[in-house]
């Protein structure tokens, strides 16, 4: 829960507790706060059993844990009925993007070749220059209109 205090938060947190509530209130204070937490986790526990208890012996593995859209997704991507990870072995995104780059710059050399792309971000290191270049100038102003102003 506080992994992420670290001590110098700890000891400011401490004064700052010690300043409000003063030194004589502050241990009735912390007995009252972890009374409540108490009382809050027993609460969750017993829903959570009563849930448990409701849906019967056949949801006997159910965590709740798995209602979290993260965790749902990851243990559903992890087991490979699908055959995701051969999906994911075969698509190669730098060639993939080589490609797209190629595309839209007017190249129409990785097309034509099946197998690794020979482009020139191959070249460079496998990097793929995604910037745009600036056009020349031109000497025409852009059109005014006064009406938009």
């Amino acid at each position: 829960m506080f992994n992420d205090i670290g001590p110098l938060e700890l000891v400011t947190l401490i004064v700052l507790a010690v300043l409000v509530f003063g030194p004589d209130k502050l241990p009735k204070f912390i007995q009252d706060v972890t009374r409540t937490l108490r009382k809050i986790r027993e609460f969750s526990d017993n829903a959570k059993n009563d849930i448990r208890s409701e849906l019967g012996p056949e949801f006997k593995d159910f965590e709740f844990e798995d209602l979290n859209p993260k965790a749902f997704l990851r243990k559903q991507l992890d087991n490979d009925e699908l055959g995701l990870k051969d999906i994911r072995s075969t698509f190669d995104l730098k060639r993939e993007m080589a490609e797209l780059t190629d595309s839209v710059n007017g190249h129409d050399t990785a097309a034509a070749l099946p197998g690794p792309a020979p482009t020139s971000a191959a070249a460079s290191g496998g990097r793929v220059d995604m910037t745009k270049k600036p056009e020349a100038p031109k000497d025409e102003r852009p059109p005014f209109d006064a009406d938009a102003t």
